[in-house]
């Protein structure tokens, strides 16, 4: 009677009362999981580029479908959302483990006598270059004992893997135990990606404080070195030809080349190479 009242046939009614959530819902929700830990990892990304992810999951959905689905579970990129005042970073997953308090009570950092040897104390933070086709990234790696930069990746975009892809290169580099990495709080070195790596490989995670450039200046100063001998030198017009001008100068130059006062005037590999030969003796 309810079935004639309500216009549905008795046959669907059954239908659904023996599999209330049908196949379409079960997939439906698996994705929309799927899209949750991508959007977690990256929250700028839209629902385009949500969909170019799905593929690197094992998940086939159209661009509409991944649209529909993030519609319903409300996510959307960070920068879509209309703002009021600056959002604050979220929450640091690490203490700051390099952080110290002087007579005055005011809180400092001395990366100069961070590390008393390579791979104790390693320090992290992504730049943004631009380009004619768009905005290069680059995450870099740098060893406190020797200013060297360890590891390091470029990308097209900001995401999770730029910060994982720069510590696994540097890790395999270095084999390095119990080393400590600082970071910032961006949600690319707070990411479930990131985390899982340091713990995997043995490595201790620290972050700065929030708005505290201080807090990671040495990592700034090699930013600032790249931004005067590569990025203001010319105009790029390509990301492949500024992501090569990037390598050759870290490789052939910054690491072997460049003298630095801190390190008696040497280059970082020759002061790795001097405390290898004195472990050694």
């Amino acid at each position: 009677m309810a079935c004639r009242v309500l216009g549905w046939s008795t046959q669907g009614y059954y239908k659904w009362l023996n599999a209330p959530v049908s196949q379409r819902d079960w997939d439906d929700a698996h994705v929309i999981e799927v899209i949750r830990g991508i959007h977690e990892d990256d929250p700028t990304l839209g629902y385009r580029f949500i969909a170019d992810e799905l593929e690197d999951h094992n998940v086939q959905a159209s661009e509409n479908r991944v649209w529909r689905l993030c519609s319903t579970a409300g996510i959307f990129a960070s920068h879509h959302r209309r703002r009021g005042k600056a959002g604050k970073p979220g929450p640091a997953v690490h203490d700051d483990l390099l952080a110290s308090v002087d007579e005055k009570g005011r809180v400092t950092h001395d990366f100069t006598g961070a590390a008393t040897g390579p791979n104790q104390v390693w320090l992290t933070d992504i730049s943004e270059h631009p380009t004619r086709e768009g905005k290069l990234y680059l995450c870099a790696v740098k060893d406190v004992y020797s200013n060297k930069i360890v590891g390091y990746s470029i990308d097209s975009r900001m995401k999770s893997s730029l910060a994982a892809s720069a510590l696994r290169n540097a890790i395999a580099l270095r084999a390095p135990v119990s080393t400590i990495v600082h970071s910032d709080r961006g949600s690319q070195f707070r990411s479930k990606k990131v985390v899982r790596l340091l713990k995997n490989n043995g490595l201790r995670g620290s972050m700065g404080r929030v708005g505290s450039s201080g807090d990671n200046a040495a990592m700034e100063s090699f930013f600032s070195l790249l931004q005067k001998n590569v990025l203001n030198t010319r105009r790029w017009e390509s990301r492949d030809e500024l992501r090569l001008a990037i390598v050759i100068w870290i490789e052939t130059k910054y690491n072997r080349r460049r003298r630095q006062r801190a390190l008696g005037k040497l280059t970082p590999i020759e002061f790795e190479m001097i405390y290898a030969a004195a472990e050694a003796a």
